[in-house]
């Protein structure tokens, strides 16, 4: 299975690929789609060009986009949430269903503590993906969403199994 992490941001949202076979994860790509100051809208469709050219080079299955962290500044927050619609797009124009994480969520499964820092997400971000070269802290949070999906998709998977084992 391939899945995409991304971290929704206005000027550099962040994207990460990771391949899972079994229990054993690996590395495909990371980077980031970033966009320069001008209208909204112009920004926008960069941002969505640039996030369908990466699901046309490589192909995820399955896609995972963090929540928006809302905070004090409502304009702020207004133009982070519609950039987390072109994270939310763009997946779904490839048929893909999206999954949804709240920051803490990723943090805890990755780093173990839901309040880690940046930096203790990219180092374990290195440590369970040693191949990574990381382009950045935004793709490095984007590899995090992925891994947090992909190791609940794991867990979902086992869990399945073992109900429909246990109805027969």
């Amino acid at each position: 299975m391939r899945v995409i992490g991304i971290d929704p941001g206005l000027r550099n949202m962040g994207w990460g690929i990771v391949d899972v076979e079994g229990s054993r994860l690996s590395h495909v790509a990371n980077g980031c789609c970033t966009s320069k100051s001008g209208d909204l809208a112009s920004r926008l469709l960069s941002l969505h060009v640039q996030l369908a050219e990466v699901f046309a080079e490589y192909h995820p299955e399955t896609a995972a986009v963090e929540l928006t962290f809302v905070n004090s500044n409502g304009a702020a927050t207004l133009k982070l949430g519609q950039a987390r619609a072109i994270a939310l797009l763009v997946p779904a124009q490839a048929g893909l269903t999206v999954a949804e994480y709240a920051p803490n969520t990723v943090k805890k499964v990755v780093v173990g503590v839901g309040h880690a820092q940046k930096e203790q997400v990219a180092h374990m971000v290195r440590t369970q993906l040693p191949s990574a070269k990381l382009t950045g802290p935004d793709a490095a949070d984007a590899l995090a969403i992925a891994l947090c999906h992909a190791h609940h998709a794991q867990f979902s998977g086992r869990l399945e199994a073992a109900l429909a084992k246990a109805d027969k």
